[in-house]
């Protein structure tokens, strides 16, 4: 961990809603001048589209386990960058539109599926960000939890996770429900014992609760909307952060506290109400690093 480097992680499952908190903090470093180093969890995997095919077929693997990602290079840049500001990282290319994007500025001919080239992370950053699978996983081999500052986890119950994953594979990757399902099966062992434990090592954690029925979510025909749910935040260690629970309270029309360390807020209201818990404790960190 590092004051004057310091390491920010989002971490949640596939389907889980990660790009919320990411675009919270966005704004945060928009609104702040802050200078982030953007680190993608995806560009971790071991193999790229074409060889993880083939490996799920030869050896079920999945893409939350170990032998499917690089527990060390993400443990190896957190260190690194805590050490020193600077590191290395890559991306995965999920389009042609990204592949298009990198190979025009990397100068290099990489398709859909594949990672491009490791780069240098430039000098200068106030920190870096992390937003993917594996932020705070722990295993014999690797601690990749204890090279972090601020641990963030999202976790929606997971008939939710399921039911956002489905309809974001159908709409965003062409996959049938059939094959979102059989991915989810393959995953369970792998879900259970390196995604899930990393959600007791986070700091703060938003977990999205529908207030609709979702006891089947693989016949759901809709995503729960945001006012069809609660937030439940909670805090490891409220005095980490000096958790001002009077003033979000205040702050969050609605809101109410259901253990000593724990907020509950209106779904409508979750990108708001990261922006007011995180946007402190990110400016804290700023002060502290000088």
């Amino acid at each position: 961990m590092s004051q004057k480097h310091p390491v920010v992680v989002v971490t949640g499952s596939s389907g889980a809603g990660t790009t919320t908190v990411k675009r919270a903090f966005e704004h945060i470093f928009t609104r702040e001048g802050i200078e982030a180093a953007i680190v993608e969890g995806d560009s971790f995997h071991r193999y790229d589209r074409a060889e993880m095919k083939s490996k799920m077929t030869e050896e079920h693997l999945s893409h939350f386990g170990p032998e499917a990602n690089r527990f060390d290079k993400i443990e190896e840049l957190f260190r690194v960058y805590g050490e020193t500001g600077r590191g290395q990282k890559r991306y995965y290319l999920h389009s042609q539109e990204e592949a298009d994007e990198h190979n025009a500025r990397l100068g290099c001919d990489k398709k859909p599926g594949e990672f491009t080239p490791w780069e240098d992370i430039p000098g200068g950053t106030d920190l870096l960000f992390y937003e993917g699978l594996h932020g705070m996983v722990v295993t014999d081999e690797n601690d990749v939890a204890s090279q972090v500052d601020l641990g963030i986890g999202v976790v929606p119950v997971v008939n939710l996770e399921w039911i956002q994953k489905i309809h974001r594979d159908a709409k965003e990757r062409g996959y049938s429900a059939e094959a979102t399902v059989e991915t989810i099966m393959r995953r369970m062992p792998d879900y259970i014992n390196h995604i899930t434990p990393q959600f007791s090592r986070t700091d703060i954690n938003f977990q999205r609760v529908a207030t609709v029925d979702t006891s089947n979510p693989f016949i759901a025909r809709d995503i729960p909307t945001p006012d069809e749910s609660f937030v439940v935040i909670r805090f490891a260690d409220p005095e980490k952060f000096d958790t001002d629970f009077p003033y979000l309270l205040n702050m969050i029309p609605d809101s109410f506290m259901s253990r000593r360390n724990t907020i509950v807020v209106p779904g409508g209201k979750m990108g708001f109400a990261m922006e007011i818990i995180l946007g402190p404790i990110i400016d804290k960190m700023m002060h502290e690093r000088g």
